[in-house]
């Protein structure tokens, strides 16, 4: 990785799905379904389509693909990209009274919502994030969904720019 995107166009589809298949936690059927739309002229149009594919799902798939994600901080086994990304904001390495607090509002939040609290974690520290938690959970349950699929949207594109280079060529 990354790779080019002339060579993403030009994938099969189960290599299509092994590469990118992780953009959206646990649900590779969004790569597996936007592989139809090939070629993508950036990744901004990849991205793009996934996301119209994400806007598109039923409220019940949409609910599956929040509750898909780790809880923050949390010391479970979850995709690369999540660890990675929860590293480079200090959650892989938690004091005792840290890991608790983060336990504490996880729960609250899914108490609350009935999924976790999802944020793109890239560019914030644990005291940014548990800012995050606090201003969001009082928010309507409604208005969560929607913030949290926006931050699913977020991590998305930052997962494809990782790992896929503009290379100015779409295979057409």
């Amino acid at each position: 990785m990354p790779y080019p995107l002339s060579q993403l166009n030009s994938m099969s589809q189960a290599e299509f799905v092994e590469a990118i298949g992780p953009a959206f936690e646990a649900t590779p059927a969004i790569a597996a379904q936007v592989w139809h739309q090939r070629p993508f002229a950036s990744v901004a149009d990849l991205h793009q389509r996934m996301v119209a594919m994400v806007r598109s799902l039923s409220p019940e798939d949409k609910l599956a693909l929040i509750k898909a994600h780790p809880d923050l901080g949390a010391r479970v086994t979850m995709a690369d990209a999540s660890v990675a990304e929860q590293s480079k904001a200090g959650l892989t390495n938690l004091s005792a009274a840290e890991y608790e607090r983060f336990q504490t509002l996880n729960q609250r939040y899914k108490d609350t919502f009935g999924f976790p609290f999802i944020l793109a974690v890239a560019g914030h520290t644990k005291v940014s994030i548990l800012e995050n938690f606090a201003q969001r959970v009082n928010n309507p349950v409604e208005v969560e969904m929607a913030t949290a699929l926006g931050q699913i949207e977020a991590i998305a594109r930052l997962r494809l720019d990782t790992w896929i280079e503009d290379d100015g060529k779409t295979n057409d």
